[in-house]
């Protein structure tokens, strides 16, 4: 493993396919010209909006956003994660909310079915039943093994809150977690940061966290805050809450550093 740096794109997605993919290829040429060599894109890039209108463009959708990561991997020479989108199941009656990871040369390396489905009723009034539209996954996240550029693992959203999901990921040997997310501007103020920082605290691991902001469609507001954490839990990079791109260095020295120092992952009792 190399030191590099990784990016972590924050968009405010609409119900619109054509301009999410635009919006995602301006802010992936700027992090590569920052020099970005691994970056992920959040939930929902290539559409946030009503789950009937989601599941009525689906099929689209799905083969839109597939070759829209290998064609901008390919073009800009990144390792590209495409952080969630729906891709058809079960008939055409539900998606699994998918994320994709991309090598440099257009080659697929990972997938991952997001297990944990947000059927929530928030306090601020908003009620959210993505199982609705989603089929749960059913396999942990994969983990992919880079010589370049670690072992990095997947999840998406409200697998922040499962840290069961994570730990997998560390007993796996991962170094980089990928937390790409929609969330809700309410949640977001009082957890995103704190369980960020407790996912790489606990795994020693860093954490590249894509984000949605503002507001996407009708009452559906999102948090922001796309971040970059090192393993001791250091917010490297904050994107704010405007469309961007938060990007830091990757080091397997401060992995090594930080594991040296804090060995928990060798101290479990339990597994």
């Amino acid at each position: 493993m190399k030191s590099y740096l990784a990016a972590a794109i924050q968009m405010t997605s609409v119900s619109n396919l054509e301009k999410n993919l635009a919006q995602a290829e301006e802010l992936i040429d700027l992090a590569v010209r920052q020099g970005a060599e691994l970056i992920g894109l959040p939930e929902n890039f290539p559409f946030m909006g009503e789950e009937s209108e989601k599941l009525a463009q689906a099929d689209a959708i799905a083969r839109g956003s597939e070759t829209f990561l290998k064609t901008m991997a390919q073009r800009y020479q990144v390792t590209l994660l495409g952080g969630g989108f729906p891709v058809p199941v079960d008939d055409g009656k539900k998606v699994y909310n998918t994320a994709l990871l991309i090598a440099a040369n257009g080659q697929e390396l990972a997938r991952y079915h997001k297990v944990h489905l947000f059927d929530v009723d928030v306090p601020d009034g908003n009620t959210y039943r993505e199982s609705s539209t989603v089929m749960a996954g059913e396999q942990l996240p994969p983990v992919y093994y880079s010589q370049e550029l670690g072992n990095i693992g997947l999840s998406v959203c409200y697998d922040v809150r499962f840290p069961e999901l994570y730990r997998h990921i560390a007993y796996k040997n991962g170094d980089v977690l990928f937390v790409p997310a929609a969330f809700t501007a309410f949640t977001g103020k009082d957890h995103w940061q704190v369980l960020l920082q407790a996912r790489a605290i606990e795994n020693t691991c860093y954490v590249i966290a894509p984000a949605q902001t503002g507001l996407n469609y009708a009452r559906r507001q999102t948090h922001g805050h796309a971040m970059i954490i090192d393993p001791w839990g250091v917010i490297l990079a904050d994107a704010g809450e405007k469309p961007g791109v938060a990007i830091a260095e990757i080091k397997p020295s401060r992995i090594e550093q930080v594991r040296r120092q804090m060995p928990s992952l060798q101290h479990r009792i339990f597994v």
